[in-house]
């Protein structure tokens, strides 16, 4: 990394963003297009900007950023957590904030962030729209039943919840289906061979697109693995601590739910998938844990047949492993 290199610290909110650098110390923008421009005013190709992903809030400037011309980093907000209590600082302000993120930037490597195409950033907002739906319906199926146990299957109420769960089943098909078009437009050829692996289906297969945008932003599948939540976590110190090895249970938990309801599917039916949810089975391992394992194969063969662009092939796939 060039030693010229200026690391500029930025903590956003709603409203504004708090900026510090060396060289300004620390600076106050409003969150919008004015304090955008106001802020890149002030940086040169040497500054490299470092902010957390802070809800939907980062995206805007960091995408102004990043067309600007200038470098910028989004950092998971767990590892500047992490970084400030390591660091045991007890002050937990905006200001301080920035400061702390410019002092991570300065000890650790950094990597650039490019944003998503822009099909991948609207099958986004579709699928969070759609995962409300889904909500809302849930809500709905729970009174009706919690009124049924009542007595109470007919009147105007009842007509309006069913109504109302019909428009919403109608809504969420609407928005599927436009995902499901977006991703055969732009990715026809990965959808197909994705969905060719034994048990992933096409929702499971557009979420896995989605999230890992084409399986573009990861190097290995183990990756993958852990920005879903589905690697082991083991615990285990000296001879006194044996905690029990759970995953991790971080990132998209959609995609993992979808995922482990494949993985009934792919104990069946896939060939490699069906051989080591045995092979587990038989050691004495839970049936839970044998399933997590499947969610990790069927990972692993998305994303080898995702590099081959190959579809699968139960002796192709055999070489893989």
């Amino acid at each position: 990394m060039n030693k010229n290199t200026i690391f500029v610290g930025i903590d956003i909110s709603k409203d504004v963003f708090d900026v510090y650098s060396p060289e300004e110390g620390h600076q106050q923008f409003t969150n919008n297009v004015y304090g955008f421009k106001s802020f890149v005013k002030t940086l040169t190709p040497s500054h490299w900007c470092i902010m957390e992903a802070t809800a939907c809030y980062h995206y805007q400037l960091s995408l102004y950023i990043f067309e600007k011309g200038h470098r910028v980093s989004v950092m998971n907000p767990l590892i500047i957590k992490r970084y400030i209590q390591m660091k045991l600082n007890q002050i937990k302000t905006d200001k301080s904030d920035a400061k702390m993120i410019c002092q991570y930037g300065q000890e650790q490597s950094l990597l650039l962030w490019h944003p998503d195409p822009e099909y991948v950033e609207e099958c986004k907002m579709l699928q969070t729209v759609t995962q409300l739906y889904f909500k809302q319906t849930t809500a709905i199926k729970n009174k009706l039943h919690s009124l049924g146990s009542k007595g109470h299957t007919k009147g105007l109420m009842i007509r309006s919840l069913k109504r109302q769960l019909k428009q919403l089943q109608k809504e969420i098909n609407l928005l599927e289906t436009q995902m499901e078009l977006l991703i055969k437009t732009h990715e026809p050829e990965l959808f197909t061979i994705i969905t060719s692996i034994p048990g992933i289906g096409k929702k499971t297969a557009m979420l896995l697109i989605i999230t890992t945008n084409s399986f573009k932003d990861f190097e290995s599948c183990k990756q993958i693995s852990s920005f879903l939540g589905l690697a082991p976590n083991e615990r285990s110190s000296g001879s006194s601590v044996r905690g029990r090895s759970r995953i991790s249970k971080t990132g998209n938990p959609i995609v993992r739910n979808h995922l482990f309801l494949c993985s009934f599917t792919a104990s069946v039916h896939n060939p490699q998938c069906k051989a080591l949810y045995e092979r587990i089975v038989a050691k004495g391992k839970s049936k839970k844990l044998a399933l997590i394992a499947v969610c990790n194969k069927l990972i692993k063969q998305a994303y080898g047949i995702s590099k081959s662009r190959i579809p699968y092939d139960k002796n192709y796939v055999s070489k893989l492993n």
